[in-house]
């Protein structure tokens, strides 16, 4: 009941000090935003049940109605995840993940630092041209298995994630909010980067992220015992040999698909890919699971995108997400240097309560007001930073897929993972601001 408590005094305090600059639903709906964020992070109830707390919240509060609420929670996105988690449980039960396992060890360093790295830079490396959603999902057994040392279980989960989410930015396709922005760019006539171009850009802030976050996650448990972990790559099963063609052949549709879409400006849904090879999973002689697998499908992690999905359409159709870019209007005062870090700021720290591709979605037309009032390049940037940082929120679930998969696992508190991913915000912001700065600002 003290963590409850605690939610309703923080809601309630945000509300009191909304109402002095906002309107009472738009004050009603920030203080509704701190309590669901404070329960998410004190963990007072369950994950799967404060996400569900927007459909009953947001009609009391007269924020939205409750069929507008309730169709979030049925996104097609949704669906992906749930063909993912079954490739997931999937890999895990035939125990294909140990073959992945011991062939990523075999290229980097056999202790905890050396795994932090290898899980890092192979789900960036994967996540730049595969969706970030996808790659978590394909790499999270194999992080659960590298060692029964929880400590370690957590680092190499966020490693996975964190990797991911960085790695989604590295090229137009590797993530939904880069897409939004490449839209938004050609729609507005505006300056448009090619694939090279957006890949160079992009570079050092990649490798950056790269280099510093498996270190920052490292220290405390660098020296930790991995001895429990398989080095010797084993021999495939004929099960195995036949999930791992099912899994090589997922991957070479995304990356066809992603080919079709480049060139041809067709291709087809990956939500539908994805989903259908789970179901896959089930068929006779073909698959490995049978319904009783599905019984510890995370389905909390559905009900927390719903609610992600709910809080972005409440910002959009109360009119705060308005409201809010004119009270911004102070940042074209600013020089150029100080606000893009506001921007980064403002956008990282937003995206940790809602989806980063719904966030951009609203971010973009905001910050494109200021754009317009600024030379070509500089609003290009300024966009181009907007759009990178929803993609750089390490701190709660609901802020990015990756982070909300890895999540899944029941191995991670939220409280862990938020405690990590404020350093790594402040790193992001930073090694953003001053990357758009000193070396965007003359490629555009």
């Amino acid at each position: 009941m003290r963590g409850i408590a605690i939610a309703i005094a923080v809601g309630s305090f945000f509300y009191l000090l909304a109402l002095l600059d906002f309107s009472m639903q738009h004050a009603t709906l920030i203080g509704l935003v701190a309590f669901l964020v404070t329960l998410w992070t004190n963990e007072a109830l369950p994950l799967g049940v404060v996400s569900i707390l927007p459909i009953i919240l947001f009609p009391i509060f007269s924020i939205l109605n409750t069929n507008t609420v309730t169709a979030n929670y049925s996104k097609s996105i949704i669906f992906l995840f749930l063909g993912g988690f079954m490739l997931a449980i999937a890999i895990e039960k035939i125990g294909l993940h140990k073959y992945f396992s011991a062939k990523l060890l075999s290229f980097f360093p056999k202790t905890a630092r050396g795994i932090i790295y290898a899980l890092a830079i192979t789900s960036a490396l994967l996540s730049s041209i595969l969706s970030n959603t996808t790659i978590t999902l394909m790499l999270m057994p194999i992080a659960l298995f590298l060692s029964e040392n929880v400590r370690l279980k957590v680092r190499f989960l966020l490693a996975t994630a964190y990797g991911a989410s960085v790695g989604g930015i590295l090229t137009p396709i590797g993530t939904a909010p880069n897409l939004i922005l490449l839209g938004f760019l050609e729609e507005h006539a505006l300056p448009t980067l090619a694939f090279g171009e957006w890949v160079l850009m992009m570079l050092p802030v990649v490798g950056l992220m790269l280099l510093i976050i498996p270190w920052i996650l490292s220290i405390g448990v660098h020296n930790e015992c991995v001895d429990d972990v398989e080095h010797e790559v084993s021999i495939l099963t004929t099960s195995q040999k036949r999930l791992y063609i099912i899994i090589v052949s997922l991957a070479a549709v995304l990356i066809g698909n992603t080919f079709m879409k480049q060139t041809f400006g067709m291709a087809l849904n990956e939500k539908l890919v994805l989903l259908s090879f789970g179901l896959l999973m089930f068929m006779p002689k073909v698959g490995f699971l049978t319904w009783e697998d599905t019984r510890n499908m995370p389905y909390e992690i559905i009900f927390l995108f719903g609610a992600g999905f709910s809080i972005a359409a409440a910002f959009a159709q109360t009119g705060l997400a308005s409201d809010i870019a004119n009270k911004l209007t102070f940042i074209s005062t600013l020089p150029l240097f100080w606000m893009v870090v506001v921007v980064a700021l403002f956008v990282t720290f937003s995206t940790e309560v809602t989806s980063n591709t719904a966030l951009t979605s609203i971010a973009i037309p905001i910050f494109y007001e200021f754009a317009k009032l600024m030379p070509e390049n500089e609003g290009t940037m300024l966009l181009m930073v907007a759009t990178v940082a929803a993609s750089y929120a390490f701190m709660l679930p609901i802020a990015t897929p990756p982070n909300a998969i890895v999540m899944s696992s029941r191995v991670i508190s939220i409280k862990e993972m938020a405690s990590m991913g404020l350093k790594l915000n402040f790193i992001g912001v930073v090694v953003l601001s001053f990357s758009a700065y000193f070396i965007w600002s003359w490629m555009i």
